[in-house]
């Protein structure tokens, strides 16, 4: 088995070249023909975790042996399967769930893998995609895709379900109310296209790029915003009804200045869905949270009921497909390079 992985944290990721896995009980063995690449990786392969208040977290601290394969973007093909793992159709291709929990606890039983204290998710915890061949430990974990590009299709195990669960988080908001999104970066570009099929509440975007700004536009949203320019929030609540605010924010960036202008821009009784992954702290008065009775939540990825869900919207045609440029797997460490600076709009997706 081929893949590029991290063998150094914080260094360019390296070819490595092991026996292909036999699969056994339940497991199947995929061979992957692309995987997309998320900004998530490249906190992985940095292998600290900022938390904010100058407290940090080494993935070899934690558990992470090297070398270690990224990729959580799956799709490809089913070449071989365990004696117990029924429902395996050799040579049929899906796209893989990879927030794959221990299988045991009450979040996993209960299908909430993704706050499983033990997960065992592809390209994080588990080998992943960046490779030609991955193992996944149960055919429950892959999903139909039928009439989706095979690229486009591996983008919604991630990207396409962290934006579709955030979003169901604002499902309450009625047409009359305002969503807004912060950050129109592959995932939040996706919100914007998936919205019109998860909410009712009119979405803008707030983003501090000139060309993301008009990728948002060009996806549908409603209005755009620079949150970098002081007069913006003046601007965004001046157009939601009475001046109130909005009823939702998303915050897919996740840094200190993109969650303090979320709850800058809500309404009373408004929700904040914390989603990325920048890290810091931001100082939120407590008595505001009280006084105009908001709620801030956290959403990371989503379950395989809401993948499935989502796969069966797009199926149908009711979501747009976002941009996907294809690079080949020894590309990857060019492709972390541009998504670092910010040059990627859309989704990239490696083919070994």
């Amino acid at each position: 088995m081929h893949s590029m992985a991290i063998v150094e944290w914080g260094k360019a990721l390296q070819p490595v070249d092991t026996p292909n896995p036999a699969p056994k009980g339940t497991e199947v063995l995929v061979r992957v023909t692309g995987c997309g690449v998320c900004h998530s990786d490249i906190h992985i392969q940095d292998g600290v975790i900022d938390m904010g208040g100058g407290r940090k977290v080494e993935y070899a601290k934690i558990g992470f042996p090297l070398p270690h394969t990224l990729g959580h973007e799956i799709v490809g093909e089913v070449v071989a399967a365990g004696p117990d793992a029924a429902g395996a159709k050799i040579g049929q291709r899906y796209v893989v769930f990879p927030w794959i929990g221990c299988g045991k606890c009450e979040f996993c039983q209960r299908g909430d893998e993704l706050l499983c204290a033990n997960g065992r998710a592809l390209g994080v915890r588990a080998p992943g995609g960046y490779a030609d061949h991955v193992l996944v430990p149960h055919p429950k974990y892959l999903v139909d895709f039928t009439g989706v590009p095979e690229t486009l299709a591996a983008t919604y195990a991630c990207s396409g379900l962290t934006a579709f669960s955030a979003l169901k988080k604002l499902a309450h908001l009625g047409p009359e109310e305002t969503i807004v999104i912060i950050g129109a970066g592959g995932v939040g570009l996706s919100a914007v296209m998936i919205a019109p099929a998860a909410v009712k509440a009119r979405v803008v975007v707030a983003d501090i790029s000139d060309r993301k700004r008009d990728a948002a536009l060009k996806a549908g949203a409603g209005a755009v915003y620079d949150n970098s320019d002081k007069d913006a929030l003046k601007a965004l609540r001046a157009a939601t009804p009475f001046g109130a605010g909005a009823g939702g924010a998303i915050d897919f960036v996740g840094a200190p200045g993109t969650a303090q202008f979320g709850v800058n821009a809500l309404r009373r009784g408004g929700t904040l869905v914390e989603v990325g992954l920048a890290g810091g702290e931001t100082p939120f008065g407590i008595l505001t949270f009280m006084q105009r009775m908001l709620t801030i939540t956290g959403s990371y990825v989503g379950s395989l009921e809401e993948l499935k869900e989502l796969m069966g919207l797009v199926k149908a045609g009711k979501v747009p497909a976002i941009p996907v440029a294809t690079k080949p797997l020894a590309q990857v460490n060019d492709v972390l390079a541009d998504m670092r600076a910010g040059k990627i709009d859309g989704r990239v997706v490696l083919t070994p």
